[in-house]
């Protein structure tokens, strides 16, 4: 008898453990809340590392606006990166992301990093967007 009682201890504290398992692998595809995606971009702007910038490129992928934005500002820094930095702050901006807007629009006026034609008509959108008084 003790030992059904131990075999069925085993099995349900099996099936638990991969009940686990699932819902752990289910809340990777949820995407986290704002301030814990600005800590992973902290983080990488502080000390790199590869996994947070694929965790953050993952979020992006998955329709994050702030990911984009962040990852974008970090990719900024890097001139070799600064294609793919642009793609993401407009792609953040488009999605109504003031930060990112106003990133652009900064570089826009200052004339420094981005060019007109990299954004082809989109540069009055920015500026509407990032001039003071605008709501985010």
């Amino acid at each position: 008898m003790e030992i059904f009682n131990k075999a069925g201890v085993i099995v349900t504290s099996t099936l638990v453990m991969v009940g686990m398992l699932i819902a752990c692998q289910a809340k990777e595809d949820v995407e986290p809340p704002a301030p814990v995606i600005e800590a992973v971009a902290k983080k990488l702007g502080e000390h790199g590392g590869a996994a947070a910038e694929r965790r953050l490129r993952e979020w992006s992928e998955q329709g994050s606006i702030v990911a984009a934005r962040e990852l974008g500002l970090l990719y900024s820094q890097n001139a070799s990166k600064h294609p793919e930095a642009i793609r993401l702050l407009e792609k953040a901006a488009r999605a109504g992301d003031a930060v990112s807007a106003d990133f652009l629009a900064s570089r826009y006026r200052a004339n420094s990093t981005v060019s007109n034609s990299t954004a082809g008509g989109t540069w009055p959108l920015y500026l509407h967007v990032a001039t003071p008084g605008q709501t985010k």
